[in-house]
């Protein structure tokens, strides 16, 4: 009784990561940037945060040691998801408002089914086609707002969002079959130093300047420190110990409460402007990834998570 009232604790807070620290990840990310180069911030993020795991690991004395083909699947997926698939969204949100990014974002799940549609050619369910038909028109009314369009560099970061929402969907399907390391957490770190150390090689290549730590104000290294603990170490685990724990379509569940959660700390903490139209395409959109998870379509999400479906 007492393991079970435990393991129901862990579930619980479990969610709480992937949906409100997640969620908050825009807000610290968007502070952020705005005083430091977006390769260099994630870079610094993920060194921190695999090399953090890698002494966790050492300390549980979980096995670090990993094949070469190993290596070079998480190098890849760390590039997919990671390198490019978050530093670029960082850069992007030197463009476009934390809650328009998130937004843009919770599309991943479509894209997702549109690309093992043209690429391993897998029948789409009729739910999810009413799906994609939400989620496009959601789309569509978020970005066709002149307001938002008018704004410097804006369709540059809408252009950039979706082409991580691109390497994030092939990531996806790149992991599904990819040999990668047995224990998630080892695999994260291999992921997020990888990935880190190719970042700041990314930010010497652009000519990005370089601070220290001493030089950061006060919410810049609160936000970084929540982004490495936080954004990076815990909900990374908590993402992948749900995939062990609950069916995927309830983890899932994240892209609903993300862009709520971005929406609402955006307004509140950076004064973004919440627009009726915004309110509309959230709705819209966020109905159209429902129907896309719901449970005639889960084969998008074994594939994410690389486990079979619970019958």
């Amino acid at each position: 009784m007492a393991k079970m009232q435990r393991n129901t604790i862990l579930v619980v807070l479990s969610f709480f990561a992937i949906y409100f620290i997640w969620g908050s990840t825009y807000l610290w990310n968007k502070i952020a940037v705005t005083e430091l180069p977006a390769f260099m911030l994630a870079g610094i993020r993920f060194v921190a945060a695999g090399s953090l795991i890698f002494v966790i690991s050492r300390f549980l004395r979980l096995p670090l040691k990993i094949t070469k083909k190993q290596f070079k699947n998480t190098f890849i997926a760390g590039f997919l998801f990671l390198t490019f698939g978050n530093g670029v969204v960082v850069w992007a949100l030197k463009y476009v408002d934390s809650s328009f990014a998130a937004l843009e974002i919770s599309a991943q799940p479509l894209v997702v089914l549109i690309m093992m549609r043209v690429l391993q050619g897998k029948k789409i369910k009729p739910m999810s086609i009413i799906g994609v038909i939400l989620g496009i028109s959601g789309i569509f009314l978020l970005i066709g707002q002149q307001e938002i369009i008018a704004q410097d560099g804006a369709i540059l970061g809408m252009v950039l969002i979706f082409i991580c929402m691109l390497s994030w969907s092939y990531g996806s399907l790149f992991v599904g079959k990819a040999d990668l390391p047995k224990n998630f957490f080892v695999n994260t770190g291999y992921q997020m130093l990888s990935s880190g150390l190719s970042l700041l090689f990314i930010s010497t290549l652009f000519g990005e300047s370089w601070s220290s730590p001493a030089e950061w104000s006060t919410r810049v290294i609160w936000s970084m420190l929540l982004l490495i603990i936080f954004g990076s170490i815990v909900t990374f685990t908590a993402f992948n110990y749900l995939l062990r724990i609950v069916s995927p379509e309830k983890v899932a569940t994240s892209s609903y409460v993300n862009p709520i959660i971005a929406m609402i700390l955006g307004w509140y903490f950076l004064n973004e402007t919440i627009t009726l139209q915004s309110v509309i395409a959230s709705i819209v959109l966020l109905t159209g990834v429902y129907f896309i998870n719901t449970k005639k379509s889960l084969t998008i999400f074994s594939r994410f998570s690389g486990k079979r479906i619970p019958k």
